[in-house]
């Protein structure tokens, strides 16, 4: 039987200069994601869409919620096979098309992780579970595009 999480999450528009929307430029558009019993997000649009560019976009947040997603279940699977993982880094790059209406979509997301593990006799099987953490990605699962990884390992073991 399947189970069922809800998750839950309260956004607020805080770029209201006085006026409103009463035309593109009379407005910001930052806004703070705030989650019970959590740090909260200050968020903006991005800087080409007038945004403030010190502050986390929805494409970022996309980007980064597919690369920790993609880590944890990684980490998981090395940890069930016996594999000792050491640093994980991971320089994500998502490319996102927009259209002349300016409406867009992702179009691709290509995940680099680097890991350095404890034996140079697991760096085999430790490249071939990222095609199972892509899998088991609940994020990754969740999107009509590619996620796709360009995988390294070393050892720091003999």
């Amino acid at each position: 039987m399947a189970k069922h999480h809800i998750y839950k999450t309260n956004l607020v528009w805080v770029g209201n200069k006085g006026s409103g929307t009463m035309d593109y430029r009379s407005y910001d558009r930052d806004f703070t994601v705030e989650i019970e019993g959590k740090m909260p997000i200050q968020g903006s649009s991005d800087s080409v869409f007038l945004g403030d560019k010190s502050k986390y976009n929805p494409e970022d947040l996309l980007l980064s919620s597919v690369s920790s997603c993609h880590m944890l279940w990684y980490l998981h699977l090395c940890s069930k096979n016996g594999i000792v993982v050491i640093e994980y880094t991971d320089n994500a790059t998502g490319t996102m098309t927009e259209n002349a209406d300016g409406s867009g979509k992702f179009t691709e997301i290509l995940l680099q992780p680097q890991v350095v593990i404890s034996k140079p006799e697991d760096i085999s099987w430790a490249n071939s579970l990222h095609a199972e953490a892509s899998r088991m990605c609940f994020i990754a699962s969740s999107l009509n595009f590619p996620v796709k990884h360009q995988a390294s390992c070393t050892a720091i073991g003999k």
